[in-house]
């Protein structure tokens, strides 16, 4: 990989925040994400740190970066990040350097840093760390294919990693209300009896987002090196699904039913702090078509997957329940085949597409990544804590995803939280 182990990511450092050594936080010294946040003084750029966020325009006025990580840090401090995934990755590689050598325990930065440069996480809102400028959500999990289409998957899903253009517009942080989506939809299965209303069905699903950096021209495809070079970082994705407008207009594929919201947690974990945790891509078993020669590469096939452990936690009438524990490792295609394969055709890739995915499941039951798959559709409700059942999200449900990356010898890194609350449908009490 590009990507290799240095000292921000030793195990040993810790930070002199002292919520930032907490081993069950998700943001250590050697994580040190991007963001956007608002403590009511204007939107701005920062990284998060513990419980507070390092205000990068204060940092950068107090004189304490300079060069390319100051240059980095220039980039990052406004309203939106996208001038950072422009930056050259040497520079942003700087800025991490540097912001972490300025927190640690042992560093400089204690009684230099202005206490005015640390915002507490608890005061300020996290917004949108940049407005996508596409958004793709592919459907990459060998299990969720298999337990929705009721058997082994077919030649498409195992021969290419298979997707559909979402709406980009639809995409927003962590907390934005999740509004159920009016539309048409069959009264029942087969019935013929079509109205508009409230989605009844109204569903999650637990995803992986990364961020792209550069691009490619029309008409120009990209190698599988190209397309690890072009990931800037990841967060967590929960791509909303309204299951009745979405299998009744599934003609030519997603449009409606998933369209009305995407959740993604704020924060980016850049690709560089997600060096250690990276593993090899899932194999292929006999039988299965082999990799195609567009996507098939020695490093991708060695390194290509990320060992993050994702869950789903649904809190319904006061009460929190976990209802999915996953593995990103256990996708059929890795990001970065993703990623060539949207540019596979000559389609233009941009800095700030997002790229989703899909429903990560895997083989334990557990590994169910949405609420289709754990209920089996509705047939199987699943019981909550006080005795009421749930086949789908009703109104007032909360559902968070949450993601921890983990290997042996590092320190656990997280993503925050990617939540949100269903409101009712407009139109309705």
């Amino acid at each position: 990989m590009t990507i290799e182990i240095n000292a921000t990511h030793d195990p040993k450092r810790r930070s002199w925040i002292d919520s930032a050594n907490d081993p069950a936080g998700d943001f250590p010294i050697q994580n040190l994400p991007f963001g956007v946040f608002d403590d009511g003084r204007g939107a701005r750029g920062g990284v998060a740190l513990g419980d507070v966020i390092i205000d990068l325009a204060r940092l950068r006025t107090a004189g304490l970066l300079s060069g390319p990580a100051e240059e980095a840090a220039q980039a990052a401090s406004g309203a939106t990040l996208a001038p950072l995934l422009d930056c050259p990755p040497a520079a942003v590689s700087a800025l991490r350097a540097r912001l972490s050598d300025l927190f640690r325990r042992d560093g400089e930065g204690q009684g230099v840093v202005p206490p005015e440069a640390l915002v507490p996480m608890a005061d300020a809102k996290l917004l949108m760390p940049l407005k996508p400028t596409a958004f793709t959500d592919f459907c990459t999990s060998y299990d969720h294919i298999r337990r929705m289409g009721g058997g082994t998957p077919k030649l498409p899903a195992l021969s290419l990693p298979v997707a559909y253009n979402g709406r980009a517009s639809s995409v927003r942080a962590s907390g934005a209300p999740v509004v159920r989506p009016n539309g048409q939809f069959e009264t029942s299965p087969g019935s013929g009896e079509v109205r508009f209303g409230p989605e009844p069905m109204l569903d999650f699903e637990l995803e992986f987002g990364v961020w792209l950096r550069g691009g490619n021209a029309l008409g120009e495809s990209i190698d599988m090196a190209q397309a690890e070079a072009m990931m800037f970082g990841c967060c967590l994705v929960n791509d909303w699904s309204a299951r009745g407008i979405q299998f009744f207009e599934s003609v030519l594929g997603p449009h409606l039913g998933k369209s009305f919201l995407t959740t993604i947690s704020p924060w980016i974990v850049t690709m560089e702090a997600l060096a250690p945790f990276r593993v090899a891509a899932r194999g292929r078993d006999e039988g299965e078509p082999a990799v195609a020669a567009h996507l098939l590469d020695a490093q991708d096939r060695a390194h290509g997957g990320i060992d993050v452990e994702l869950t789903a936690d649904l809190v319904a009438d006061g009460q929190e329940v976990r209802i999915v524990r996953s593995n990103l490792a256990e996708l059929y295609w890795t990001l970065a085949q993703m990623t060539a394969h949207q540019a596979s055709n000559g389609a233009p890739l941009e800095s700030g597409d997002l790229i989703a995915t899909g429903t990560v499941s895997g083989a334990a039951e557990e590994a169910r990544g949405c609420l289709a798959e754990i209920t089996m559709r509705g047939g199987a409700p699943i019981e909550l804590p006080d005795g009421s059942t749930r086949t789908m999200l009703e109104d007032g449900d909360t559902l968070t995803l949450r993601g921890r990356a983990m290997a042996e010898g590092f320190l656990p890194v997280g993503f925050g939280a990617c939540s949100g609350t269903i409101h009712p449908a407009k139109g309705t009490k």
